[in-house]
């Protein structure tokens, strides 16, 4: 009897600490934190050429760091220099016609021009005293109507001579028409044009990146040939990064627009930064949270939520994690 009784108050006894533990621990125990878990994301230029060509060589590799106009990348295109050749021979050709349009007549040719012109000013003359000295004859009735008539017929064609030598000559001294002027600087100026734009083509063939940053991924090899607009390297600006969270519109209470909140990183040590909201906008109909229950429950939608860092973080790199504590 006396060992049933032992047993039965060592039994109460482990009860009454049993619910004294399970008393003091409903009081005091405290439910585990939850956290809306995020990604760190950062500015990615990519990198592209507007020629086809093969690379030639690149100056950076992964994980390097650049500089804004630093040369990435070298295309190799025969086809752009070949074109460049072209337009430089075009532009030759155009400036000697504008040159020659600009000088005018050469000065052998506008001598001749003078010589001619005097050669019939003096035939005009002499045709001009012969109709004379036939014309006195005539009067006089020494030689016939006829003879009159032929004289008087080679000084008018003599002196239509002179006159149109001296046109000759006239148009000679000034040169090129003001149209041929005109044209002959179009085409040249056009000439220019082309050399411009092949010389922009050239220039496209050293890819130059546009950004501080670092080579975050390089996509062909050296002596692979890549078209137009396809990518060879992609840089990342890491000192302009964000935190992407996708949150629960019935969770949207911590996180409104313009407001601070607090978050941790993992990856750092659990460090604790500080966070500014810039944008927040829903996710459409595909990132719908569909609820479990009919009764008194909803479909509820996802928002995507981007927060800024207040100061530059030490060590965050894109694809960290960033949790945000639930209140």
């Amino acid at each position: 009897m006396k060992k049933i009784n032992g047993k039965w108050m060592i039994f109460t006894g482990m009860i009454g600490i049993v619910l004294l533990v399970a008393i003091f621990g409903f009081i005091f125990w405290e439910p585990a934190p939850e956290y809306i878990q995020g990604e760190a994301e950062a500015t990615e230029v990519r990198i592209s050429g507007k020629l086809p060509g093969r690379i030639e060589c690149f100056y950076f590799n992964e994980g390097d760091p650049v500089s804004w106009g630093d040369t990435v990348a070298i295309l190799d295109s025969p086809e752009v220099l070949a074109k460049y050749d072209q337009a430089e021979a075009a532009e030759s050709a155009a400036r000697a016609l504008n040159e020659k349009a600009e000088r005018g007549t050469r000065s052998e040719q506008l001598m001749m021009a003078f010589q001619t012109w005097q050669k019939a000013k003096a035939a005009a003359e002499v045709a001009q005293k012969t109709y004379e000295r036939v014309l006195k004859l005539y009067e006089n009735e020494v030689v016939s109507a006829q003879k009159k008539d032929e004289a008087e017929a080679n000084y008018k064609a003599m002196l239509a001579t002179e006159q149109a030598a001296k046109a000759q000559y006239e148009m000679a001294r000034k040169g090129a028409q003001e149209e041929d002027k005109r044209a002959a600087e179009a085409q040249l100026n056009r000439a220019k044009g082309a050399v411009a734009e092949v010389e922009a083509y050239v220039k496209e063939t050293c890819l130059i990146s546009p950004i501080n940053g670092e080579v975050s991924e390089r996509y062909p090899k050296v002596g692979e040939l890549v078209g137009t607009g396809s990518p060879v390297m992609d840089i990342l600006d890491l000192s302009d990064m964000w935190v992407v969270f996708h949150v629960r519109e019935d969770l949207l209470n911590d996180f409104k627009m313009g407001e601070t909140f607090k978050a941790l990183i993992p990856a750092l040590d659990n460090k604790e930064v500080d966070l500014k909201v810039t944008y927040l906008k829903d996710m459409g109909s595909y990132a719908i949270w569909r609820a479990t229950k009919t009764t008194g429950q909803y479909d509820m939608k996802t928002f995507q939520v981007k927060a800024k860092p207040l100061e530059t973080i030490e060590g965050l790199r894109p694809g960290m994690t960033v949790l945000k504590k639930i209140k």
